[in-house]
């Protein structure tokens, strides 16, 4: 094989990664995942530090985030066409 069609075959196995990689930013299993997490972390956190209702509470920041991924997208467009 030759030294280009290696090189060929590097760039194809590398865009084939940030594909993926982009396509994992993106995902709604990523935001779900981020949003669960955040509410865990949440629940310790206000549970260690005794806040009232701590799995009722810890909706708050766990919702905000998701709506900030599904509004952020929008913003971004906007962004982009102001460019």
């Amino acid at each position: 094989m030759s030294n280009l069609e290696k090189r060929i075959e590097a760039i194809e196995a590398r865009n084939k990664k940030v594909e993926l990689d982009k396509a994992w930013e993106t995902s709604f299993a990523r935001r779900i995942l981020i949003v669960t997490l955040t509410y865990l972390v949440m629940v310790v956190f206000m549970k260690a530090a005794e806040i009232d209702r701590p799995f009722i509470n810890a909706l708050i920041p766990a919702a905000g985030f998701g709506l900030s991924t599904l509004t952020i997208s929008y913003v971004k467009d906007w962004w982009i066409s102001k460019k």
